[in-house]
């Protein structure tokens, strides 16, 4: 019996142990980013990403689960534009327009609930007869260690998903699509 306790004992001090060196070693904070230069103008391009119901048709999200809840509060585009979401699949969560540089630069505050908040920032820069789109995401500081384990992990599972919307984005604005 006390072999069996010692060595519970050693289990549990290990499983103590690991988490905090992984709590001291994972970051506490990541950035996610991603770009695509789409043949259009950045006028083209922002109010596709500055007015939140406009996402609809081109977020990799909204296509996974096209019967996602959505609710918008707010001006139609902007500066305090925010939209809401329940979803099965997707979780839950809201987004707020917190700037709004026109042609130039947007930026978000995402709230995911439980799983945290993160900042999220698009910027449209001219380039040769198109614009580059980069659409990136800071998560943390964080102080807890599901967030810190997240943060190995974010760009592998964020970026597939930022690589599928820009695509989407191009492929709608140089369609001359969602007009």
């Amino acid at each position: 019996m006390r072999c069996l306790l010692r060595g519970l004992l050693g289990v549990i001090a290990f499983f103590i142990l690991a988490g905090a060196l992984l709590f001291f070693l994972a970051p506490s904070e990541a950035r996610v980013e991603r770009s695509i230069t789409i043949q259009a103008s950045p006028e083209a391009i922002s109010p596709k990403v500055n007015n939140l119901k406009a996402w609809r048709s081109w977020s990799p999200w909204m296509q996974r689960e096209p019967d996602m809840k959505s609710t918008y509060e707010g001006p139609e585009a902007g500066v305090g534009a925010k939209t809401s979401w329940e979803s099965k699949t997707q979780g839950n969560g809201s987004q707020v327009i917190t700037e709004s540089v026109p042609h130039e630069r947007i930026a978000t505050e995402l709230d995911f609930g439980e799983m945290g908040t993160a900042r999220s920032d698009w910027t449209f820069a001219p380039e040769g007869d198109g614009t580059k789109v980069t659409w990136g995401m800071d998560v943390g500081p964080d102080k807890n260690l599901g967030a810190r384990i997240f943060n190995l992990v974010a760009d592998r599972m964020v970026g597939p998903d930022y690589e599928t919307g820009l695509a989407n984005l191009k492929e709608e604005v140089e369609s001359g699509g969602g007009n």
